[in-house]
């Protein structure tokens, strides 16, 4: 199975630090915070990565190189002509460097613990997402969760972490545009083709200066 790395977007939100470097880029404990999944999808049997580019691109590849030295393989999905495709675009374009099997996708802005597995099975599902306890800027939540079914109302919700495995026929017949994934995933999801579980660890939405500041001093 590979993984692939959602490091495009402009991070407005975090703003002024993403004028001069990528979100993935930004440091917790002096380590960027796509090397913290990198190193953790190697430790867990990931080979092959690939990461998608747009805002300030060319810095990550500039970074990281070929992953060699994390003993993995990067390929990098270039968007930065069309200045980020958001998550569905972004998956869309990425498709031929992820194969027909199976893949993992996860943003390249958050900071987890969770363990990522290159031996998951949909069985019969065109995807699974993680779920995590609604974090205070998003106390609504996404999604609910009956078992291992994804709803898309539930009276218990949870917040998507961004952390999803997804079959590649999810995607057929999808146009290569700007747009995001949520209402792709609902319609799934009211279908009954979209399995869950509840991620209840260590798990940060490193949106603002603010929470990028919190995760240094908390870890």
């Amino acid at each position: 199975m590979r993984a692939m790395i959602l490091a495009a977007g402009r991070g407005e939100r975090m703003r002024p630090l993403t004028d001069t470097t990528p979100k993935p880029l930004l440091e917790v404990k002096g380590k960027p915070l796509i090397v913290w999944h990198i190193e953790r999808l190697a430790k867990n049997g990931f080979k092959e990565i690939v990461i998608n580019l747009a805002h300030l691109g060319y810095k990550i590849p500039e970074a990281l190189g070929d992953g060699s030295k994390w003993g993995v393989k990067i390929f990098y999905s270039d968007e930065q002509e069309e200045g980020g495709l958001e998550t569905l675009g972004g998956i869309l374009k990425a498709l031929p460097l992820l194969g027909d099997e199976p893949f993992l996708v996860l943003n390249g802005d958050i900071f987890c613990e969770y363990e990522f597995n290159p031996a998951f099975e949909l069985k019969g599902k065109m995807a699974h997402l993680v779920l995590v306890p609604n974090p205070p800027q998003n106390e609504k939540g996404d999604f609910g969760l009956r078992g291992s079914e994804l709803l898309n109302e539930a009276t218990d919700m949870y917040t998507f972490s961004g952390i999803g495995y997804y079959n590649p026929k999810l995607f057929k017949n999808q146009q290569v545009q700007k747009s995001p994934l949520a209402p792709l995933l609902r319609v799934a999801i009211a279908r009954n083709e979209v399995s869950g579980e509840l991620f209840t660890k260590r798990w940060h939405d490193v949106g603002t200066p603010k929470r990028l500041k919190e995760i240094n001093d908390e870890i």
